[in-house]
């Protein structure tokens, strides 16, 4: 029973608006099936921190939300910033029952006890979050992460870090999230949100006893990433 993650899958099955278009994305929904069905066992689950739909509403976000579920293992669904179909939690959770999303799960303000793990995380928000209305956001995401992990620490079992902006690169760092991962004594965060030129500044590797790893699709090679085996 293994755990994988994979960000920003970008679907669009239900708009007009294919990442095929984007150097190094062609044919990705069929690579990322391909991979995912090579790798991943009923028993298994994926984490898919953020941008996950093109949709804007639940309407134009089903189907991608029904091919993510018809796909093998259990899921954990985390929002990330082009996720506008996303809702408040009871409302998601209508919307699965209503459409028997059976394999899926939302985490928002909570966390997802997988194996000897607990998965925990928000959004988040980018860097120079410097207007009074970013800055509000990002604290309002650091509080979401805190809620998170203390669920997550209620458990008995290490909290791992999922989060949607990358909270450090080898060029800038969120201060407020990374400063709330060391205030937890949080040893792993994976992070999504980074495409193309930006994954060269990526950091892959420990930061203040803190090991990051992007795991966006495309710096996947659409591969789903083994995070526990």
């Amino acid at each position: 029973m293994s755990i994988y993650a994979i960000a920003d899958l970008h679907l669009s099955f239900g708009v007009d608006k294919p990442m095929d278009v984007f150097k190094g994305w062609d044919n990705y929904v069929e690579r990322i099936e391909n991979n995912w069905k090579k790798l991943v066992s009923e028993s298994d689950t994926v984490i898919i921190p953020g941008d996950i739909s093109w949709g804007i509403n639940y309407k134009e976000a089903l189907p991608d939300l029904e091919w993510i579920n018809s796909m093998p293992g259990k899921k954990i669904l985390i929002k990330g910033n082009h996720d506008l179909w996303w809702d408040t939690m009871s409302k998601n959770e209508r919307v699965k029952a209503e459409n028997s999303l059976d394999s899926i799960e939302f985490l928002f303000n909570n966390a997802v006890e997988v194996e000897n793990i607990a998965v925990c995380g928000t959004r988040s928000w980018f860097f120079d979050a410097e207007k009074s209305a970013d800055k509000k956001v990002l604290l309002r995401e650091v509080g979401r992460l805190e809620r998170s992990i203390e669920s997550a620490l209620e458990t008995g079992k290490e909290p791992v870090v999922f989060l949607h902006y990358p909270p450090i690169t080898i060029e800038e760092e969120c201060e407020e999230i990374t400063a709330t991962l060391k205030k937890y004594n949080i040893k792993r965060c994976y992070y999504g949100h980074m495409h193309s030129g930006h994954i060269k500044v990526a950091l892959n590797g420990e930061n203040a006893g803190i090991k990051y790893k992007l795991i966006s699709a495309d710096a996947l090679s659409f591969c789903p990433y083994l995070i526990e085996k």
